[in-house]
């Protein structure tokens, strides 16, 4: 608003003068546009008015007119706050728009000639853009003009939030004060002036008084029995010296007058004297507890303690002592003392550590257990400890964190432990003495069963060396080749001159058991002690080992430190010393008897071996006899074959060339004939290789050996009869179908060749098989489910050596020229190959069962196609063929044929040619390669890289040999099939059509 209404050209106005800043907004208002109009035809006491206000420093404001322009002062500036400057000039009621009721009435009582005070004022004012409460002081009187009517209001106002806000703050306090006053646990009382007058006394202490009659009244009237007890006596002393004046635990007789009873109470109290702004005191401020319970508990707790202390020290087969937090000993039990040897005024004070081995306190146990203690509670604990004299105690104990004492700190560790020396050591000889014959049993060598006892005894005694060494007693000398020592211990390996260390020689010449305890007061030691100690040897037990009554060795135990060998101690060293030396016999026994074996055990290495290298000589003939056997069968069958085909062939052309066209088809035959037999006989060699090209489909053989039933039938006879025993619910198998049927018969073909000449029964039976891991071990299968096919005759059966031999290939029972040996071959190898296995069961005369065993496949069998009368093949559509072939005679055929059936053909002698052409842009449809191929690069790895930019190509695969490595193992992948050479040159163009027309299906992943 002063923006828009600013005096273009103000002039100077005498009655603004010494108004300051404010007086400079004034003066260049533009006022015309205000209810007051232009400010220099302001009346006479408007102007006066306005000059006395800017000269004041109590903010004041001045409200003109009904609306109440609003017209103030420096001080009424800062009041304003963040509304300045924008309330000058304006309406109130705008201005203040939040207080307009409370501003309404002012106007109405003033500018009627009335005046209004108010002091503490509360008002919400917007104010730092949030209401807040504001108290002030604010006094309005009218302001008249000439003729004496009220024309406007002049407001004081004098903000005291502050004030107001502390003096509340203050009585709250007052009023928390006297809550926590009226409220404490404690007893408190105000006394005043010399005489100790009750001026308060809150509700606790007007409990403890008896509830008696006390303001107002004095300490000696209204509590004769205190003074009585000297208090009043204490008040006066405090009142005059001005000291504080405390007591724990002090002693005050209740006695009310209206029971007369006594009541003894015990309290913690001060007297507080109160003192005047000059330093006098003017009073005193008693506060206390009750503190009888506490007292009573103390009481009781001491003669807890007492107790407890009686039943500590009378605890004589326990050490119970206590430790700070840093694991010094501060009590020491009588029991402790008698165990450990250490007197209370020794021990206490030291390090809990010194209690410990060497050992423990390496690996820092002390502290270990501690932070157990601390973290869980309890250290339960059960290990060997030193006394003050060096030997070991067996301690079983528990160890316990102390609370921390009241007047602050850290608490301390409570170990209370049993002596269990005796049952340790009992336990600990027994187990040695049982785990003895398991150290001896895998030890041949004298030396070693020595070695090994000696260790036994170390590690069982915890002494500081244990060892067996041979004595001349010409020479008085001992000789060690070998010893037990604890880690810093010298050996005695060597000579020792006994001589140099007592006189304990000769009660081992005699034959006696020494057992010593302390080489310083033993006569036959206490001259030599420092050079025995000086070789750790304080104590020790020697054992005399006595051949034909004479000394030759002794079992020596030394231990560096003061040892009182106990009876079961001395008993275990006897024992197994005696143990050891009927050990070490046996053993001496048995390496007499090994060398006296050596000669003849070499005699019959000898002579195995000469064994074994006739057998493998015999074998190796075997072996060539059959290779033999075979190579004649095949090449007598090829010949035949070969035979055939030329001579049909050679009879075809010459009647050809005279013009003979009639019987052409029947030659035609022959040879066709003759090429089916000669690739039959190929893929019975491959599949004794177990590396032919298997197209496996997920079948059922329940309907498998259904559609082959008739072809059996018939080829078993008149004289077999045929049984088929199909399982309900038999599970699909995935495996080549025609492969299956071809073992199946051959199998059929075995049994009625082995019931030949009077027939018998063949049963064909199929199952469900669930093979767990012991069955399957059996089997050598994987575990899992099967299904089986069994084929079992009632024929003459076979022995268990030609069961062993059953699938070996050349090898065969029937006469020379009826077989090759390579039919069950063939069998085992295509289920083999399919994941599966072939197990034989037969007795000689009681018939022979050959089980197939196939995995399992997880979904339906695959829908058996429909077979239709072989047509020429339909033509193509001009779809694009790769034909991949090193032969050049099949690779012109192959193309001449697929062209003529319609197709767009392109062509290539090498794998590397043909990949070229798969990665360039040229459609293909159809890859049809042989699987051998010159140059580096096979079929399959032609197909794969293909299947890199063509995931959906199609592969057709022809082979004439084995080359499953090739295809995958002998298994072919989504989108690929197999055709063998020799193939029909139309079958080949039906294949090729079907795959054509088949529907693409990306590969499943």
């Amino acid at each position: 608003m002063i923006e828009d209404e600013m005096r273009s050209d103000p002039a100077p106005l005498p009655f603004l003068t010494g108004g300051g800043e404010i007086a400079q907004l004034i003066g260049s208002l533009d006022w015309g546009r205000t209810g007051v109009g232009p400010i220099d035809q302001w009346p006479a006491h408007m102007k006066t008015a306005t000059s006395l206000m800017l000269r004041s420093l109590v903010p004041m404001v001045m409200l003109w007119g009904r609306d109440g322009v609003m017209i103030y002062n420096n001080a009424y500036a800062v009041f304003a706050g963040e509304r300045h400057p924008r309330l000058l000039g304006s309406s109130v009621h705008d201005g203040w728009d939040e207080a307009s009721d409370f501003i309404d009435n002012v106007m109405k009582v003033v500018l009627a000639g009335g005046t209004l005070s108010y002091r503490d004022q509360e008002l919400m004012l917007q104010r730092q853009g949030k209401t807040a409460p504001t108290w002030m002081d604010l006094d309005y009187s009218p302001m008249l003009d000439e003729a004496g009517i009220p024309v406007g209001v002049m407001a004081i106002v004098v903000e005291n939030t502050g004030k107001v806000m502390a003096e509340r703050h203050l009585e709250r306090e007052k009023e928390r004060l006297a809550q926590l006053f009226e409220q404490a646990p404690s007893f408190m009382a105000m006394l005043s002036g010399p005489s100790h007058h009750f001026e308060l006394a809150n509700p606790a202490y007007m409990q403890f008084v008896g509830n008696r009659q006390l303001v107002g009244r004095t300490v000696a009237q209204a509590l004769p029995d205190a003074a009585e007890q000297g208090y009043v006596d204490l008040l006066d002393k405090v009142f005059r010296t001005g000291e504080v004046y405390a007591a724990n635990g002090a002693k005050f007789a209740v006695q009310t007058p209206e029971s007369g009873q006594v009541r003894e109470r015990y309290v913690d109290f001060v007297f507080q004297p109160i003192r005047d702004v000059a330093g006098a005191v003017t009073g005193i401020f008693v506060e206390g507890v009750d503190v009888t319970d506490r007292m009573a508990a103390q009481v009781a707790q001491r003669a807890s303690d007492m107790r407890l202390a009686l039943v500590v020290d009378g605890a004589r087969d326990h050490a119970i002592f206590a430790t700070d937090a840093n694991g010094v000993i501060t009590d020491w039990s009588s029991g402790a003392e008698e165990i450990f040897g250490w007197p209370v005024q020794e021990i206490v004070g030291r390090a809990v550590s010194v209690l410990y081995t060497v050992e423990d306190r390496r690996d820092d146990v002390p502290s270990l257990e501690f932070a157990t203690a601390v973290r869980e509670g309890c250290a339960n604990a059960e290990r060997w400890h030193l006394r003050k004299d060096g030997t070991r105690v067996f301690m079983s104990g528990s160890l316990r964190p102390l609370p921390a004492p009241i007047d602050g700190g850290a608490g301390g560790f409570l170990k209370i432990a049993r002596d269990e020396t005796a049952r340790q050591v009992a336990r600990g000889l027994r187990d040695a003495l049982a785990d003895f014959p398991e150290r001896l049993r895998d030890i041949d060598d004298p030396d070693e069963i020595t070695y090994a006892a000696a260790r036994l005894l170390g590690e069982t005694l915890r002494v500081s060396r244990v060892g067996y060494g041979t004595i001349n007693v010409a020479t008085d000398t001992l000789h060690v080749d070998r010893d037990w020592t604890a880690p810093g211990v010298e050996s005695l390996a060597g000579d020792t001159p006994l001589r140099h260390y007592g006189s304990f020689i000769e009660s081992l010449k005699r034959k006696e058991f020494i057992s010593i305890v302390d080489v310083r007061l033993d006569d036959r030691t206490s001259q030599a002690s420092g050079a025995l100690e000086g070789r750790s040897a304080r104590s020790f037990v020697n054992v005399p080992v006595v051949e034909q009554g004479r000394l030759v060795a002794v079992l020596y135990v030394n231990d560096a430190s003061v040892r009182h060998w106990s009876s079961d101690e001395l008993a275990f060293v006897r024992e197994i010393a005696e143990r050891t030396r009927s050990a070490a016999e046996r053993a001496n026994g048995v390496l007499l008897l090994r060398e006296a074996n050596e000669t003849l055990e070499a005699k019959v290495q000898e002579r195995t071996r000469e064994l074994l290298a006739a057998e493998a000589a015999l074998r190796q003939s075997q072996k060539m006899e059959a290779i033999g056997q075979l190579t004649g069968g095949i090449a007598h069958d090829f010949n035949n074959l070969l035979g055939a085909m030329s001579t049909s062939l050679q009879v075809l052309s010459r009647r050809l060339g005279a013009g003979k066209f009639d019987d052409a088809e029947r030659y035609i035959g022959m040879a066709h004939d003759s090429v089916r037999r000669a690739a039959a006989l190929t893929h019975r060699l491959l599949a004794f290789s177990r590396r032919q090209t298997l197209d496996p489909k997920a079948l059922n053989a329940n309907r498998l050996i259904g559609g082959m039933e008739d072809l059996v039938r018939r080829t078993m006879g008149p004289s077999v009869e045929v049984e088929v025993v199909g399982a309900g619910g038999l599970w699909s198998t995935k495996v080549d179908g025609a492969q299956l049927e071809s073992a199946l018969l051959n199998l059929c073909i075995n049994a009625r060749d082995a019931m030949a000449p009077h027939g018998g029964r063949l049963t064909i039976e199929t199952a469900n098989k669930w093979l767990d891991a012991r069955s399957a071990a059996e089997h050598d299968l994987a575990p899992g489910q099967y299904i089986s096919i069994c084929v079992t005759d009632t024929g003459t059966g076979m022995s268990a050596a030609t069961i062993a031999r059953a699938f070996e290939p050349f090898y065969t029972t029937k006469p020379m020229g009826q077989g090759t040996g390579l039919g069950l071959s063939m069998v085992y190898g295509f289920v083999r190959q399919s994941g599966g296995q072939v197990r034989v069961y037969s007795e000689l005369g009681q018939g022979t069962t050959m089980c197939l065993y196939l995995p399992r496949h997880v979904g339906e069998a695959e829908s058996e196609p429909v077979l239709l009368p072989e047509e020429a093949s339909s033509p193509g559509e001009g779809e694009t063929v790769l034909v991949i072939e090193d032969e050049a005679t099949i690779r012109m055929l192959i193309v001449e044929e697929l062209e003529e059936a319609g197709y767009r053909v392109l062509s290539s002698q090498d794998g590397l040619g043909g990949l070229r052409m798969l990665q360039s842009g040229t459609r293909i449809d159809l890859l049809l390669t042989d699987v051998g191929l010159p140059g580096g690069l096979n079929g399959r790895q032609v197909a794969d890289a293909a299947r890199v930019t063509r995931p959906a190509l199609k592969v057709l695969f022809i082979t004439g040999y084995a080359e499953n490595a090739a295809v995958g193992n002998g298994m072919l992948e989504h989108g690929m099939e197999v055709v063998t050479k020799p193939f029909d040159i139309a079958a080949l163009a039906r294949k090729v059509r079907a795959m054509v027309e088949t529907q693409a299906v990306p590969p499943p992943f």
